[in-house]
């Protein structure tokens, strides 16, 4: 099994920033890819940002040049560092990892962690 635990939310001012953190333990092998989603209220849960086993990166459009991916692959932990935070960006995000074993996909998700951007 595979415990994904998440830190660093909370309530900041529109402009502000916050960073993330996903703190990996169990049986963590073959990472295919570690990323962050997010779930507004009404809406579905989006992509943000995600990073490769071989280190490349992707992110949504909506928050390019603002949020950075990282891991640091010692610690097993993933992180997310949110800059001129919009109210757009309020959501409950969460952190996900895939693992690849025999061409099968595995993914894990955190429980969430709230970041609420008031205006």
């Amino acid at each position: 099994q595979v415990q994904l635990v998440e830190s660093g939310g909370g309530l900041v001012q529109s402009g502000g920033s916050l960073r993330l953190s996903c703190a990996a333990s169990g049986s963590i092998f073959s990472i295919n890819s570690m990323g962050w989603y997010r779930q507004a209220p009404g809406k579905e849960r989006e992509l943000v940002a995600v990073i490769t086993s071989a280190g490349s990166t992707n992110y949504a459009d909506s928050v390019k040049g603002r949020f950075t991916i990282s891991r640091d692959n010692a610690k097993n932990t993933l992180y997310l560092q949110m800059n001129s935070l919009k109210p757009e960006d309020t959501a409950v995000y969460y952190c996900n990892v895939e693992m690849k074993i025999n061409s099968l996909r595995y993914n894990y998700w955190g429980q969430g962690a709230q970041v609420t951007v008031s205006s």
